[in-house]
């Protein structure tokens, strides 16, 4: 097998990266030697590749901001995102965003990147997010993604009691025509399904795990907000504010298969402090 067969087939890098390899600062080599991808491989040969340095797209600016690292290696980032920081930046938050403080964490750090999020967190959302320090990293684990082994799981506090104790959400979500920030269920949206389970049901609210089939915009707050269960604190959808400066929805889990070393990764994040109190009162009851 050649060495392009190898690493196009056996390893999915794409034509594309191969060209950034070969023309962007990238190598290949075969048992410590420079080699090009016409290379016949043997059993036995180690192949070495280094890929091309990112630069940050101009409009992305270095910014310190607070964020707190679960794990990390050459390859991934797992943050624990704080509630109130957008992840990227928008016309409404230009800055003060996570990817603003991960840019600024690689400079500090010597790291050749740019802002890979695997998957997105709402502003007002908590908890675990998982950001790829290179473009093949990112594109593994948007194969995951695709294939649902990337596993998240949630934590909301929801309005009402709900019926039945544990089920399935699958509505179409689209987004709202009358906003640009909203989104809604529509039949000409994309398909949507959350599953959960209640853990607890208090006065006036109730505490539900969930799990998340797609990754739609805002799907778990449409979705409880479609099901007459609107989250706590999210006013943009029916919610009342509970106290909360944002909405009671926290990432606590996030599992998945390194697609580099073959283990199985599991990290957990408690919620924040004001969102653990109105659970703590929910299972009180």
């Amino acid at each position: 097998m050649s060495l392009k067969a190898f690493l196009r087939v056996k390893k999915q890098i794409s034509k594309k990266m191969l060209a950034s390899i070969k023309f962007n600062g990238g190598e290949l080599k075969v048992n410590g030697e420079v080699k090009n991808v016409r290379t016949i491989l043997q059993t036995g040969d180690t192949v070495f590749v280094k890929l091309s340095p990112e630069t940050p797209s101009p409009g992305l600016m270095a910014e310190k901001g607070f964020f707190s690292i679960v794990f990390e290696d050459e390859h991934f980032l797992v943050i624990n995102k704080p509630a109130g920081m957008a992840t990227i930046p928008s016309r409404e938050y230009p800055m003060g965003t996570l990817a603003n403080a991960v840019l600024n964490y690689y400079q500090d750090q010597d790291i050749q990147a740019t802002f890979h999020p695997v998957n997105r967190l709402d502003r007002g959302t908590s908890g675990l997010l998982l950001i790829a320090k290179h473009r093949y990293a990112h594109d593994q684990m948007s194969k995951q993604q695709k294939a649902g082994t990337l596993n998240r799981r949630y934590e909301a506090l929801v309005h009402g009691q709900v019926n039945p104790e544990a089920g399935t959400i699958s509505a179409p979500i689209g987004r709202n025509p009358n906003s640009i920030i909203e989104r809604m269920v529509t039949q000409d949206g994309k398909p949507a399904v959350t599953h959960y389970e209640t853990k607890a049901v208090g006065t006036g609210f109730t505490h539900v795990r969930v799990a998340l089939e797609t990754g739609r915009t805002h799907q778990i707050r449409v979705h409880f907000a479609f099901f007459g269960h609107p989250l706590a604190g999210d006013t943009l959808y029916g919610g009342e504010s509970a106290g909360l400066t944002h909405q009671a929805l926290h990432s606590c889990k996030l599992y998945f298969t390194h697609p580099f070393t073959n283990r199985e990764l599991v990290f957990e994040a408690e919620a924040p402090e004001d969102f653990q109190r109105l659970l703590a009162e929910c299972h009180q009851n």
